[in-house]
């Protein structure tokens, strides 16, 4: 048994010196750009060095503004002719509808916060009867706050999210 493990292990580290293992090398070159694709020759004349201690996942990508060499711009959205546009009284639909909902959404966190206010009564809540501990009615107090703030500020967001929205006509 202990025979076949060493004989398994020789073969391993014959496989990891063989030449196909150079092959497989990624080089880091200048610009902080890593390939595979190259040999050893060109990394040396280009001034890359292997990068070693881990796995490198190498993938190709194309520049934000299409390729140079293409000669042409990135290609449009996929499932989206490049040309296409939606219809302005369809955009006037969805922002109307946009709206709406946004308005809808806003009018029910500020019932919410209304609410909320008026059981946290400047901050002298009423005590509920498991509060005994007055530690209890402080954590409770303190958790209102919390939620007062945070619906203020979520009312801040819709009222800015329906500001994006054009004016309704």
């Amino acid at each position: 048994m202990r025979c076949h493990i060493v004989s398994l292990l020789a073969l391993f580290g014959a496989l990891a010196a063989s030449p196909a293992a150079a092959q497989n090398q990624v080089y880091r070159c200048p610009g902080n750009n890593f390939t595979n694709s190259i040999t050893q020759k060109e990394a040396e004349t280009r001034g890359c060095k292997v990068v070693e201690g881990g796995n490198v996942t190498v993938v190709q990508t194309r520049s934000p503004g299409g390729d140079a060499k293409a000669g042409g711009a990135a290609p449009p959205p996929a499932g989206r002719p490049a040309d296409s546009r939606v219809p302005a009284a369809e955009q006037r639909a969805r922002d109307s509808d946009a709206r709406r909902i946004l308005e809808n959404e806003l009018r029910k966190e500020e019932e919410q916060l209304a609410a909320l206010q008026k059981e946290y009564n400047n901050g002298e809540p009423e005590r509920q009867g498991n509060e005994r501990n007055y530690q209890k009615y402080l954590d409770r107090v303190a958790e209102l706050k919390a939620t007062i703030s945070r619906k203020e500020s979520d009312i801040a967001s819709i009222k800015r999210e329906i500001g994006k929205l054009p004016a309704p006509q």
